[in-house]
């Protein structure tokens, strides 16, 4: 075998996926669709009670936040196609083929984060439409769109784990519902400053926050930071922290999947 064997069994695993979403292409466009209720539910009824430390446009302040929580909500997604093929044991068909041992996870996510690069230009596309203005340069706004992608990226293997470990409907039923507040307890929406002295410390260390920080201050946006630990390390918080999940889940991942029928 040679080395590029294992990337070309997970295209083919990631074409699999792309062709259910072509078929049934629901799914990714609920998504989008519900990204931009949350814009305008927050932005529009809720945005003029918002003041942000500093000053600024809160939907200019929302709309990178809304961009970073959709891209965490890679999660339940994931974790529901993993575990669906693994009770109607696809998973297991798989595994008796003679190809490598990350190439089906590696599969999933490659298509997932396709899917969510079209999902993420979409929410941009609809964020200009409502009125949200770019103010940085060509090269901060693609390193923005690299670090919302990064943050997907590591999401999606925590989803794998997860949908490979929690195979039962009630697992899933209970991520669903833990993401909510661990979205929520962030910058996404308000900033920490404005919360309670410890809960806006327990905010400002949470990834989400950290890309949510370092896309507004890419996209030239409002940051809501005049202190703390975001206002002067966002950037650098948002690489990190993506990948201590990828090198902690990708391994847990991988073991995960052979450990099957085990």
């Amino acid at each position: 075998m040679n080395v590029l064997t294992p990337a070309r069994e997970s295209w083919l695993i990631a074409e699999r996926d792309l062709r259910h979403w072509r078929r049934e292409p629901w799914t990714p466009v609920f998504g989008i669709l519900f990204s931009i209720m949350l814009v305008l539910v927050f932005g529009y009824l809720f945005g003029g009670a918002v003041a942000l430390p500093g000053g600024g446009d809160y939907l200019a302040y929302l709309l990178p936040g809304m961009l970073a929580l959709s891209m965490m909500f890679g999660v339940e997604s994931t974790m529901s196609a993993m575990a669906t093929d693994s009770r109607k044991g696809i998973t297991d068909r798989f595994r008796s083929l003679p190809i490598s041992g990350v190439a089906v996870p590696l599969g999933r996510v490659g298509a997932d984060l396709l899917n969510s690069s079209l999902q993420l230009a979409v929410l941009m596309a609809g964020g200009l439409l409502v009125g949200w203005s770019v103010d940085g340069g060509v090269g901060d706004v693609a390193l923005a769109v690299v670090v919302l992608l990064w943050l997907r990226l590591a999401v999606l293997w925590v989803g794998v784990f997860l949908g490979l470990t929690f195979r039962a409907e009630g697992a899933l039923t209970a991520v669903q519902v833990l993401v909510w507040p661990v979205g929520f307890l962030s910058g996404v929406i308000v900033p920490p400053e404005t919360m309670p002295a410890w809960l806006g410390a327990v905010a400002d260390l949470n990834p989400v926050s950290a890309t949510a920080a370092a896309c507004r201050e890419l996209f030239g946006n409002p940051t809501g930071l005049t202190d703390g630990l975001l206002a002067e390390n966002a950037l650098v918080m948002a690489l990190i922290w993506p990948a201590v999940l990828i090198a902690v889940f990708v391994p847990l991942s991988v073991r995960a999947y052979r450990r099957l029928g085990a």
